[in-house]
């Protein structure tokens, strides 16, 4: 049972950290921010599988599916919002089309 308190306590942490720090951030740099942090994201994916793959309690399963589903949802919005933003600097052909 300590260990799932452990991991709560962890989560939170992280989860406040993250929004202290976001939150910081002027809202010109997110874009770059965001993209130059995908990397990070999919480390996070596969930390949150391997935590997956330890938990024992039903608790744990949860928070660590819970994990999962984050990070993949911040990885795909952080390659989608990179998508976007390096079309904006395509240049367009001449004559129209």
């Amino acid at each position: 049972m300590d260990s799932t308190w452990a991991a709560l306590y962890i989560f939170l942490l992280a989860a406040f950290t993250g929004y202290e720090v976001i939150s910081r951030v002027p809202v010109i740099l997110h874009t770059p921010l965001m993209s130059g942090s995908n990397f990070i994201h999919g480390i996070v994916v596969v930390g949150a599988m391997v935590v997956l793959g330890h938990a024992e309690t039903p608790l744990e399963q949860a928070i660590g599916f819970f994990g999962v589903i984050l990070g993949a949802a911040n990885a795909a919005g952080g390659y989608a919002v990179t998508e976007r933003m390096l079309e904006m600097f395509e240049r367009k052909p001449k004559g129209g089309q």
